[in-house]
Order: C-alpha cells, then structure tokens, then sequence
C-alpha cells in the first residue's frame, strides 16, 4: 500500500479538524487593521447620516399637495417618480443623469419622497432618509383607516383639526376644488361620502383590495380612486382644508368614455346613476340586493302596473272592444330602483289675482303620492299611451329622490323653479305604503342627510349641496372650496334637485 502524502496526512488524521480557507472579512488590510469592522462601521456610518440629515428643515409642507395625478413635470412618465418635498414637484428617477438628480443639484432642493414606496431620500447623496418626523407626511400621501378610527368618525366629542396655516376644519366637511366646469360631480362625491355604508366601506382599502377581476381589467382604478378620494376627505392630519378629486375626475372622464368631462357642466343624476353602475358593477355586484355595498344601501324594489290606452280618435265601441282584448288589459311587471324620479307639477303660465303665489310651492307628500299604488301617470310615446302607477314593495336603508327640474322640447331646455316644502327630519314613507308592505317594514322615518340644489340658467348655472355633519348635528353647505354653516330652516327653501334620506332605525320623533 503506497505512504500517504504529507498534506493529506494532515487533514485525514482522525480527531484534526479540517483547515478552513480564511474568509475575506478576516484578512488584516495594509494598516493591519480589520476589513469586516471597517464595513460595519462604515454602514452604522449611512445609518447615523440616515436619521440625521441635516435638510430636513428645507420642506415646505405647505407647498405639499400629493392630489395630483403622480407623473413627473418634466418627462410626464408615471415610473419611479418622487416628489420634492421643497417646492412639491414631482420628478423622475434618483440616479444621476435623471430628473429628480438634476433638480436637487440646480435648485439646491435635496428632500425626495418615492410616491409608490413612501421613502424619503437625499439627492444628489442618494441616502434613504429614516426620520419619524416625516410620518405625518406619509399619511397625507397615503391615509390609512383603522375600524377603531370610523368608529369614532360620528362620536360627539371629535375634535376639529388643524392644517399647517392654522385653519381649523371638520373631517369630512372640506372643500372639493373645482378644476373648470366639475362642480355637478363634486356635489355627488360630496353627497356619497356622507352616506355611512359607502364612506365606511370605501375608508378600508382592505374591503375591496382582494376582489377578483379578469386580467387587463384596468375599469377597477375608478374604485381605488374613490377610495383614495374618501380617505383623503375624512383625513384627521390634512395639510390643507381642501381637496383636489383631479385623480378621480380623471378616472371618471377615461372610463366613462368622455361622457361626463372636467371642462363641460354635466347633469348630477346622469352622473350618479353611472358612478353607481360602475362601482357596482366593479365591486363584482349582481342582481342580488346584498351583492354590493351599492344594492345594500341604495336599492329598493316596486311594482310597476301599466295599461295601454286605446287611440283617442276611435269612437266609444271600437274603444270598448279595444279594451276587452289582452292587450290592453294592465300587466305588472316587479322592478328595482335605485333613486325616485318625483315629477314637478306644470309652472303656471300666470300669476294669481292677488299676487300671493308668486314662486309655485308643492308638498313633498304630493310628488311621493306617485308611488302609492293609486295615482297614474299617463306615459307618451311617438305612437302609443300608456297609464302607469308604482307601488313601492321593499324601501331601501338609503333613499334618493330625484326631483326632475329640466324639461327639454325639441328648441331648448327649460327649468321648473318650483320650491319643494320638505321636512329635515321624520319623513314617513309609510304613508305611501300598501298596508300589506307597511306590516314588512319595522321602520318607515327618514331623515335628510344630504341635499343638493341648482342655482341660475338650465343651460349652465351651478351645483352646491348641504351635507349633515353628524359628529356636530351642525349642517354645512358646500360649493366647491367654499364651506360655510347653514341653519336647517334655510334648507328648505332652496330649489332640491336630488336628495338622500336615511333611515331611521329607532322610534324617536
């Protein structure tokens, strides 16, 4: 048997320990100091200049506005952008040669935010930045809810906030900017996040994040950005009081396909009988009424009763034979709702002897009598008559009446200046039940919560709206950035166009 080696006598021996090749960070360098402590030192070194930069007194917070849609000012591309958190551009990129780099060097602005990863950097020493005093400036990019906090959204004793000049405001009640002619959406972004299933669910990003939806299917972005849009209107730590639904109008305009636009007054109940669709229809929602959020709070069923109507120029038999055969006898078909169209009596062409009625009023008990099942409604088409009358079988938690003001003929469009008297609270819809539906109904009261009024010419005039603060029990009116107090009594005599009524699940009166 041949001697064994040398070098392998030295490791085969029983009992000796492998010899390990020394690693890298264990090497004495030239100065005979150690390599491995060297790099520890120098990353604690990052860290140490991490949490302490020096410019963080640079950032204006006032100048933050994080509403806009996240692309940089320069190269209009929506990757990697960051914003300046000095004078509150966006801009892309961190390396050198890139838009953010290029602006830290020229205008001495060395404080970044990413806008899709929430780090803060140090241009041009590309350094993340960790500092706890910049978390309030990652919550007004991103808000998040907890259920502790919407809980706590309509307790009595909620506090104003503050922004950054001093304003003080309530969460909720701020202002929607009006970019040209968006006031007709506003009122109805408005107007929803004061309804509490909706703000509740859409404030929980959780809610919806995980819903399943066919691949490409980019519709679903209308969704995150009315979320976005609430979290933002409800946010305790606003820099400002005011919000910009540039993001959302967006949105609205792309998926609707131009239908409703930023720079063109549009038709509040168009716009809410789409937004609900959509988000409807985007939650995964079907016919069902608790498929949704949307069916949970809004949708109600009727009965819809309709009878033909024999042509007027026939005499008296030929109308009697008409009406005996099957189809002019009255069919009743079931159907869902998701808002009540309340038709306004005719304006009358001349005022009255003694100059009493000078502005038309009607009650809202009489527009709500087309739904008792009794009154009908004569419908005209371009060649038949139809009578028809409703009987509301299942109201829903929410309502929303719809008063139609524009009529348009074939030469222009005209508006009912009709006041409607309606009261702020204890509003029975029992009274237009059968008795049969009122026995499956515990509660029948409604209280306004939200009001939205028309003011000026039918062709362009203005949209505002009256929102309930629940919180304060105060009611506020709102029209684009302006938010003042209004007494209840004044409500009334707006001119209503689309209301929503809550109800009221307990027996007080």
């Amino acid at each position: 048997m041949a001697p064994a080696k040398e070098n392998d006598s030295q490791t085969d021996q029983p009992g000796v320990p492998p010899i390990k090749k020394p690693k890298l960070e264990d090497v004495l360098d030239e100065d005979g100091g150690n390599s491995g402590q060297l790099a520890v030192k120098r990353k604690q070194t990052v860290t140490d200049r991490s949490k302490q930069c020096p410019y963080l007194d640079t950032i204006n917070r006032h100048l933050l506005d994080f509403d806009f849609e996240k692309l940089c000012s320069v190269s209009l591309t929506r990757i990697n952008v960051y914003a300046c958190l000095v004078c509150g551009k966006y801009f892309q990129g961190r390396g050198t040669n890139t838009h953010a780099y290029t602006h830290s060097v020229a205008e001495s602005h060395h404080v970044f935010l990413n806008l899709s990863t929430l780090k803060f950097y140090c241009l041009p020493d590309n350094y993340e930045i960790i500092d706890s005093s910049l978390d309030d400036i990652k919550y007004v990019l991103d808000p998040v809810f907890t259920l502790r906090d919407i809980r706590s959204l309509d307790r009595e004793d909620v506090k104003q906030s503050r922004t950054v000049d001093g304003t003080f405001y309530h969460p909720g009640v701020v202002g929607l900017n009006n970019i040209k002619a968006n006031d007709y959406c506003n009122v109805i972004l408005q107007a929803l996040s004061h309804v509490k299933p909706i703000r509740d669910f859409f404030l929980m990003e959780k809610n919806y994040a995980n819903i399943k939806r066919p691949p490409g299917d980019t519709a679903f972005t209308l969704v995150q950005r009315f979320g976005e849009l609430l979290r933002k209107l409800w946010n305790p730590r606003n820099f400002k009081a005011h919000v910009s639904p540039h993001e959302m109008l967006q949105a609205v305009v792309l998926w609707s396909n131009k239908q409703f636009q930023i720079t063109k007054q549009g038709d509040p109940i168009e716009f809410l009988s789409w937004f609900l669709h959509s988000l409807h229809k985007q939650l995964r929602g079907n016919k069902q009424p608790d498929s949704s959020v949307i069916n949970r709070s809004f949708l109600g069923e009727m009965k819809i009763y309709t009878r033909k109507l024999p042509p007027t120029e026939l005499d008296d038999v030929q109308k009697q034979l008409l009406l005996a055969t099957d189809e002019y006898q009255e069919k009743e078909e079931t159907s869902t709702f998701l808002y009540l169209t309340c038709d306004l009596p005719a304006t009358p062409l001349f005022i009255d002897e003694l100059r009493e009625n000078i502005i038309p009023q009607v009650n809202l008990y009489q527009l709500l009598a087309k739904f008792n099942s009794i009154s009908e409604k004569e419908y005209k088409t371009y060649k038949d008559n139809f009578l028809k009358r409703f009987e509301i079988t299942r109201l829903p938690k929410y309502v929303i009446l719809y008063i139609k003001r524009f009529t348009k003929n074939t030469f222009f469009l005209e508006k009912n200046p009709t006041i409607v008297n309606f009261p702020v609270k204890n509003v029975d819809f029992g009274d237009i039940l059968t008795e049969d539906n009122k026995k499956t109904h515990q509660y029948t009261k409604y209280n306004l919560v939200a009001n939205i009024v028309h003011d000026g010419e039918p062709n362009s005039g203005t949209y505002r709206c009256h929102i309930l603060q629940k919180s304060t029990n105060q009611w506020y009116e709102m029209q684009d950035l302006h938010v003042t107090n209004i007494l209840p009594q004044m409500i009334t005599l707006t001119e209503a166009y689309i209301q929503i009524y809550e109800l009221q699940e307990t027996d007080e009166t």
